[in-house]
């Protein structure tokens, strides 16, 4: 973990979205405030990524939503080459389901977009500190996920959607793709496209070594 900002050093923020106009809005109120430094902006998540490694910020506030690799891939990269830094994504609502996703992508919090300048500097300076912000809607079904405890088969892979997950255990049960579509009422060409970001995101190269990967982690029973 990286050390943090002793008081004399401002917490360095790096700021992504899309939309220009919220962008520079945000970054110009948060590099208003005293102890808090904007060092980068970006409009992408590719963007998002390359600045955050390259400058190592305490904390990026990443909006889901983002042309190119959304806010959630872009934390999953962020918060796996550099765990140091806390990534406080930005939604239109707290019940959005990317925002759980952004969650298990590592994102120490969220921020709704539209939330006051006293909202979105408490967030920043928690994360910076090692802390989690987070509304009580979502705290309950991060506590939901997590209560089969940390080697369940439901926490196994983050880095899979809820869909290709489902895909998966189903592929481990010896399910053909024909048999996976018919079960989750999907198209064959969906079911072929999971498939595929699933042997893609557990870096296997066929569906039989997915099978003994899923298996290990409890699926397909």
């Amino acid at each position: 973990m990286g050390e943090p900002a002793r008081d004399d050093e401002p917490l360095r923020i790096v700021v992504a979205d899309d939309h220009p106009v919220y962008r520079d809005g945000l970054a110009m109120l948060l590099d208003s405030v005293p102890g808090i430094s904007v060092v980068g902006a970006a409009a992408d998540g590719e963007a998002a990524v390359a600045l955050a490694l390259e400058q190592q910020p305490d904390v990026v506030v990443m909006d889901v939503q983002m042309p190119g690799i959304d806010g959630i891939e872009a934390t999953r990269r962020v918060t796996s080459a550099s765990p140091s830094v806390g990534v406080v994504v930005l939604t239109m609502s707290e019940d959005d389901g990317t925002v759980f996703a952004a969650v298990r992508a590592g994102a120490r919090g969220y921020l709704l977009k539209g939330a006051d300048q006293e909202e979105v500097v408490r967030a920043v300076t928690t994360v910076a500190s090692g802390g989690a912000v987070f509304g009580a809607a979502l705290a309950r079904r991060i506590a939901d996920f997590f209560a089969g405890g940390p080697s369940g088969p439901e926490t196994a892979f983050p880095q899979l959607t809820a869909r290709e997950r489902e895909v998966l255990d189903l592929v481990a049960a010896g399910r053909s793709n024909a048999q996976i579509a018919a079960a989750l009422y999907l198209s064959p060409k969906t079911v072929r496209n999971n498939v595929s970001n699933v042997l893609a995101k557990l870096q296997v190269t066929d569906r039989a070594q997915a099978i003994v990967r899923a298996r290990d982690a409890g699926l397909g029973r």
